[in-house]
């Protein structure tokens, strides 16, 4: 009789990754970097930025923020851990160029606004401006299914659907 009255909450087990920022989606192996291009660090998509606004792919957790804003890492609802890397070589711009609107710890939903980036200044002083989105923790996904889109906008557009 109470049986959905106390349902227990059921665990998230399949999400979707809108695009973290606008521009033109690369597929991972022709990142200029093995790190990414050789998925050592987990599989993905990469985006060629046109704007310098990173927002939130998911609901979830912010875990990391690296010193430099360079790079955000996420826990999404489905326990998917999802990093965001701003760049190519970027982590020797020091900060110069980036703002973090968001903190360890932090709550987000999909879209939130996260970091913004100088542009100009990532293209003249690193080697690429393109961003690497990766499920780092790949092995405990039971699927990643990268969409098959050429040209996204940031909040709105699926990339990838990851399934636990």
């Amino acid at each position: 009789m109470f049986g959905k009255l106390f349902k227990k909450n059921e665990e998230v087990t399949d999400i979707t990754l809108v695009a973290p920022v606008s521009g033109e989606v690369v597929a991972l192996e022709e990142v200029p970097d093995p790190v990414f291009s050789e998925k050592m660090m987990g599989d993905g998509i990469a985006i060629k930025p046109t704007s310098g606004e990173i927002v939130s792919p998911v609901n979830g957790k912010i875990v990391q923020l690296i010193p430099t804003k360079h790079a955000i890492g996420i826990h999404a609802e489905n326990g998917a851990e999802i990093l965001i890397h701003i760049g190519l070589e970027t982590v020797s711009l020091d900060g110069e160029g980036f703002t973090a609107y968001v903190g360890e710890g932090d709550q987000v939903k999909k879209g939130d606004k996260l970091i913004h980036f100088e542009m100009d200044i990532v293209r003249e002083k690193a080697k690429s401006t393109v961003t690497p989105i990766i499920i780092t923790n790949t092995g405990d996904m039971r699927k990643i299914d990268v969409k098959t889109i050429q040209q996204v906008i940031a909040g709105q557009d699926v990339i990838l659907h990851v399934s636990k």
